[in-house]
């Protein structure tokens, strides 16, 4: 029988009480927000109210090393402050955003882990990462930025789209092609400072769901070559841990959104009456309803099998896909029966399905379309 240590446990109930008491309260101000087309982000007094919150409830640096001072936890007790995270369309996580920090825990170098990840692991920076380009997407073998070496420095020419969190960034983690061809082997990723001499903010690209990216532009951009993130010409590895990274989390955050849309769903049946009866005792809704509990229950097995087999050192890139893909289209379909089961109300942008919605349309698109992780699955089976 499948069951969480104990002290996993504790810390997702004690996150569970953070959300409901300290972070859904806040949906309010979001969705009026959005509902203006403004950015859906907190304000910096509500954020930085919560990140104090965070930090003496100890939930700070929670898979940081504990070299850096973080708490070094395993994924297999991430997932579930992640799940808890998902049931609020609040955009706020728990610093400092894993991915990122994972991919520098794996190969930053000494003077790259004190410059870079010292801070960014105690949450006093903040970073994004530019790989998308245009017309290349989920295909990297597809990139154009080029990187050129010229003495002991790097010139950097392309341009990167899709970029979160640019204005907060305090450096930036770069993939430009070295190598020549278009195999993935040829990849370098790089730490670009905010503010270097020809990294420009081209645009801001407004998103559903209040979000926004970025597209950059890189023009002889120079930096030193102690700038190189890993090893030249093999940045694309250390990417794709990155990539698993966030593919587990946006499981566990399918979860949660889809846990809060049944909820939701549940108690609005039991009270909502229709041509005498309740909405709850008609088989349509308690097919939805059966449907969502078993594909919830299915996906979080699937996201604690591909975390335990992370914590154990397995190469999890098919599960993580895998957890990608099944997770954001089961909280898709979950959410939108939720949206149906409130008629107009559910349409309605006072509530926050129509904003989790919005989120789960996303992410069926960033770290991985749909598509390509349906290809990558197939073709990891057949090569077997």
């Amino acid at each position: 029988m499948f069951e969480l240590p104990e002290e996993h446990r504790m810390l997702q109930e004690l996150v569970a009480k953070f959300i409901d008491r300290d972070v859904i309260p806040l949906e309010k101000s979001v969705l009026n927000r959005e509902m203006s087309g403004q950015k859906s982000g907190l304000p910096s007094e509500d954020e930085e109210k919560l990140l104090a919150t965070c930090k003496e409830l100890g939930l700070w640096g929670l898979d940081v090393p504990e070299e850096y001072g973080g708490a070094n936890l395993p994924y297999a007790a991430l997932v579930g402050v992640y799940e808890e995270q998902g049931r609020t369309c609040v955009p706020f996580t728990f610093p400092p955003d894993s991915p990122n920090l994972h991919m520098l825990i794996a190969v930053a170098n000494d003077e790259q882990r004190t410059k870079y990840l010292d801070p960014y692991a105690r949450g006093e920076a903040h970073s994004c990462i530019a790989i998308s380009e245009p017309g290349a997407g989920g295909d990297p073998a597809g990139m154009t930025t080029r990187a050129v070496k010229d003495g002991s420095d790097w010139v950097i020419n392309g341009r990167k789209i899709w970029v979160s969190r640019v204005p907060q960034a305090d450096f930036i983690i770069l993939m430009a092609r070295t190598g020549e061809g278009k195999r993935a082997d040829g990849v370098t990723a790089f730490i670009v400072d905010k503010g270097t001499k020809g990294f420009i903010i081209e645009r801001e690209i407004p998103m559903i769901g209040g979000q926004r990216t970025y597209e950059l532009v890189f023009e002889d951009c120079r930096i030193p070559a102690k700038q190189v993130l890993g090893v030249e010409g093999k940045g694309y590895a250390p990417m794709q841990l990155r990539l698993t990274v966030r593919r587990l989390q946006i499981g566990a955050w399918c979860i949660g959104m889809a846990r809060r849309a049944l909820d939701m769903m549940v108690e609005h049946t039991k009270q909502r009456v229709t041509f005498g009866q309740r909405l709850a005792d008609r088989q349509a809704i308690q097919w939805w309803i059966a449907d969502a509990a078993i594909k919830i229950h299915a996906c979080r097995l699937m996201v604690y099998d591909a975390a335990t087999k992370a914590d154990a050192g397995r190469d999890v890139r098919t599960e993580a896909s895998m957890v990608k893909l099944y997770g954001t289209e089961m909280a898709t379909e979950v959410i939108d029966h939720a949206m149906q089961s409130f008629g107009a109300m559910g349409v309605a942008k006072e509530l926050p399905l129509q904003l989790m919605a919005q989120k789960v349309r996303t992410m069926r698109v960033y770290e991985g379309p749909s598509e390509v992780h349906r290809m990558a699955i197939a073709r990891r089976i057949i090569g077997r």
